[in-house]
């Protein structure tokens, strides 16, 4: 893809980028600020550790597209042994069959009937996807197709998204699948990354494993069936309860933002802060901004914003200084305490800021970062372009 005066943080007032001759440096004039940049060594890392974990636990891994939706890295993911990939929308389906993925969950309940004829088309044709079911009203639009169509059973919890509530209604909908013409029911799948604590994710995955238990004892699943779960704060807990399985089965983890991690929601949720012998991952996603004002002592305004920075889930997090003259100090006793859609509040309690300073932020939840990037540098450690990313929002 081109890159060009249409890609923020690229300045290109005339012709296009071409990282792959030159290695550009990100401070050597091609780009301005706000920009965010991927560090190569760190997803790496990252993705290296998560192929690991996943063999080491019997998991097949189907990390989920939606957190970069940046073909390069999701090909980079199958190579290091990603079974397939998991997205979250009909239009990220699409985008999968498009870049030739040949696995596929849709991690939803699709009701459109377009997208349904669409998807028994394709799965006619050979692809391998399959998709989630919590009702009646689901197995029926589902069914109108006549498919050929695969689905999995989807157990919710009480305050959760969606997902039947109970087993009487996992087995209810289980049983309306099974006996659809042009519908096979492949497993069972749940979400349990809403829980906050140990606890109450624990006891939902042991429903989850109840829930299968039952199904089978209904002879309603396969053999081997599917059986999936796994967000990227709980996959230990994921990996420890559904070792209580009684039958064989392909556990799959879907956890996405552990390809690049983050400086905050992850930094502190993630499974190895609880098992830190079976990790760590790094955080690879940071955006660099430019001091635009000091207007009076202890506040300054960085050209960085919501358009630019995720602030869902906590906002973000400075990490170095850079003063114009190229030397790094610690952005120790600055702290992001507001965002507008173009500006970044920081009150300064330690350093000195000036007008021109570049700040190094870390970011909190990568998957509300990719999506604000249609082009994002990838840089090694000197802070070099060894290629560019492209993302499919």
């Amino acid at each position: 893809m081109t890159v060009d005066w249409r890609s923020k943080g690229f300045w290109q007032p005339e012709g296009s980028f071409e990282s792959a001759r030159n290695r550009a440096g990100i401070f050597d004039g091609g780009f301005t600020w706000p920009l965010m940049v991927v560090r190569r060594d760190a997803v790496e890392t990252n993705i290296a550790t998560m192929a690991e974990y996943c063999r080491r636990h019997g998991f097949d891994f189907a990390p989920h597209a939606k957190t970069t939706m940046a073909p390069a890295l999701l090909e980079a993911q199958l190579r290091a042994g990603a079974w397939g990939m998991t997205v979250a929308t009909p239009n990220q389906a699409l985008v999968m069959r498009k870049l030739g993925i040949e696995r596929v969950l849709i991690a939803n309940q699709i009701l459109d009937p377009t997208v349904l004829r669409w998807l028994a088309s394709e799965t006619a044709a050979g692809w391998q996807t399959w998709f989630q079911v919590d009702s009646l009203a689901g197995v029926e639009a589902a069914a109108a197709t006549g498919g050929p169509l695969r689905i999995l059973v989807e157990l919710g919890h009480a305050d959760g998204r969606t997902g039947v509530r109970d087993l009487d209604g996992l087995e209810t909908v289980a049983r309306a699948v099974a006996e659809a013409p042009g519908l096979e029911l492949c497993g069972v799948t749940g979400y349990e990354g809403q829980l906050r604590v140990r606890e109450d994710v624990d006891a939902y995955l042991d429903t989850l494993v109840a829930g299968v238990a039952r199904l089978t004892a209904a002879g309603l699943l396969p053999p081997r069936p599917m059986v999936s779960a796994g967000g990227s704060a709980w996959f230990d807990r994921v990996a420890d309860r559904l070792m209580g399985l009684e039958i064989p089965a392909q556990l799959i983890l879907r956890s996405g933002a552990s390809l690049t991690h983050d400086d905050g929601f992850y930094r502190e949720k993630t499974p190895f802060v609880r098992v830190p012998d079976e990790g760590p991952l790094t955080a690879a996603v940071e955006i660099w901004a430019q001091v635009l004002s000091v207007p009076e002592p202890g506040l300054a305004l960085a050209g960085m914003g919501k358009r630019d920075a995720p602030f869902d889930e906590g906002l973000p997090i400075p990490r170095e200084i850079r003063h114009p003259d190229g030397t790094l100090t610690p952005a120790t006793g600055v702290t992001v305490t507001k965002l507008n859609d173009h500006h970044t509040y920081l009150q300064v309690t330690g350093p000195t800021l000036t007008p021109g300073d570049l700040i190094r932020f870390g970011i909190s939840h990568p998957c509300t970062a990719f999506d604000k990037w249609r082009s994002i540098p990838l840089v090694d450690d000197a802070h070099n372009v060894v290629d560019v990313l492209h993302t499919f929002f």
